[in-house]
């Protein structure tokens, strides 16, 4: 029995009329969002921005709007952005939200082929710790199962304070880390009967430490970042029978010749969320943490597998160790943070007074994060077990953080009945039918690729990034 009933046939009958509909009026009006500053447009959807109580003390802040289409019948949509430590609010204000931030960190503009055309998007911060969401004891250390459950949670307490919503059909999306945070929730969620779980979408996300750092070393020595002598280096040292280990080799000359590789890949002045981008310029000094995972730890790696090494792994260290302390300044989020710490802006928000300033990332929270899962083959191949879930995993094909060729490699690892032959999708521009990347169609699960767009897809590319949202979400070919 739905304990919402009630509830929801009373607020029928208490239904109001707004911008030419009838909506349900049970959402919490404390919440929403009257009066926000820079923006110069009428709305015609309504967004509400406050707090998720988890027990434990834990209040994970959240941002939601309303679809501008049909919101009583439009789906409710999830979104994550990665880290694990950074905000999704970040996806609100660059990728996909309703408007975008513009570089003054003052203004808002409208964005055209934002999702919540079509959807009603929740953007949650979490962890506890990111943006603006907090715990009362301050207690911010967590992990993957942690995560999971509290986003259960979270998503149980929006759809008692918007029962109108807990009827429509439910996806859970996000990018990046994502790609963790996404499948391990979606397994409780599917446990679920009173949630209508219809799929799940991961752009740019990390599905498989290993699978991930052995198909950066393809992609970045075909995009010629380093040459054949390295490449021959690697293959010698760390490939055996065909088969390559570029992520927890025995061998030391192996480690070291990936930590020359992936130090060229991190290059301070390579953007490797976007490789053909540029970097910005970031004067408050972005944390860049697929950095930290991909070199500083392998080097911590080096030195615990082979301490008889030590002044050998040193001495390579020192070579590459002033890139690092150079930064990777391609990330800015300077409109961002002035924007959401302009003190009006957290009063429309309703963000309490002791809450800390909002960041991009918690750079504490990402270091002390216990990484319980290392991919999710277990999670996606529950969700493929049940014949009822949609599933798109789709990237932007020059991002080097989470590449497309280990995505894809995941997906064929899965074993599922293959749907024709790997091919392009097409869209229209204007009388002309253009190439908008790549995709390979299983039984319930794709992966996708987008043509020319990085780690953000919707910032790169929102048109095609919309273009693939809506086709997924109404279950449309591609």
């Amino acid at each position: 029995m739905n304990r919402c009933l009630p509830f929801r046939v009373t607020s029928f009958l208490l239904s109001v009329l707004l911008v030419g509909r009838f909506q349900v009026e049970s959402a919490p009006k404390a919440d929403e969002i009257v009066d926000l500053p820079g923006l110069d447009m009428k709305l015609t959807f309504r967004q509400y921005s406050g707090y998720l109580h988890i027990p434990g003390k834990i209040h994970l802040h959240y941002w939601f709007v309303e679809s501008q289409e049909d919101p009583r019948n439009s789906p409710v949509v999830l979104w994550l952005n990665g880290g694990p430590g950074c905000s999704s609010l970040d996806g609100l204000l660059t990728e996909h939200g309703p408007f975008k931030i513009h570089t003054d960190g003052r203004t808002l503009k409208h964005n055209p082929y934002a999702w919540n055309k079509i959807a009603n998007v929740l953007y949650l911060e979490s962890p506890v710790g990111v943006g603006f969401s907090y715990s009362a004891d301050k207690n911010y250390d967590t992990n993957d199962t942690q995560v999971a459950q509290n986003n259960y949670l979270a998503l149980k307490e929006f759809f008692h304070l918007f029962p109108e919503y807990s009827k429509n059909e439910l996806f859970l999306t996000g990018e990046s880390y994502g790609g963790f945070y996404i499948p391990t929730l979606a397994v409780l969620v599917m446990q679920d009967s009173s949630l209508d779980l219809k799929g799940i979408a991961v752009g740019n996300g990390l599905i498989s430490y290993k699978i991930n750092a052995n198909s950066l070393m393809y992609f970045a020595y075909y995009h010629g970042l380093f040459g054949s002598s390295l490449w021959t280096s690697l293959q010698k040292w760390c490939c055996e029978d065909g088969e390559c280990n570029f992520f927890d080799s025995t061998s030391i000359i192996c480690n070291i010749k990936v930590f020359v590789a992936n130090s060229m890949v991190h290059n301070s002045r390579i953007n490797i969320y976007n490789l053909y981008s540029l970097c910005e310029t970031e004067t408050h000094g972005e944390i860049r943490y697929m950095r930290d995972l991909n070199i500083i730890h392998r080097f911590e790696n080096l030195l615990l597998k082979f301490p008889e090494q030590k002044r050998v792994i040193q001495l390579h260290m020192a070579k590459f160790q002033k890139p690092l302390k150079g930064g990777m300044p391609c990330i800015n989020a300077t409109a961002s943070r002035t924007f959401l710490n302009n003190p009006e802006v957290r009063k429309a928000l309703h963000i309490p007074a002791e809450v800390p300033e909002w960041e991009l990332c918690n750079d504490l929270l990402f270091r002390n994060y216990k990484r319980l899962v290392q991919n999710v083959t277990e999670q996606y191949l529950k969700l493929l077990s049940t014949k009822k879930y949609r599933i798109l995993l789709y990237n932007g094909d020059v991002d080097m953080a989470c590449n497309f060729m280990g995505v894809e490699w995941f997906v064929d690892s899965l074993k599922q009945k293959l749907q024709g032959t790997r091919r392009t999708w097409i869209y229209k521009d204007g009388n002309e039918t253009q190439i908008g990347g790549f995709v390979k169609e299983f039984t319930n699960i794709m992966a996708l690729t987008v043509k020319g767009a990085g780690h953000m897809v919707p910032t790169d590319n929102p048109r095609l990034a919309f273009i693939v949202f809506s086709r997924f979400l109404k279950n449309e070919p591609f």
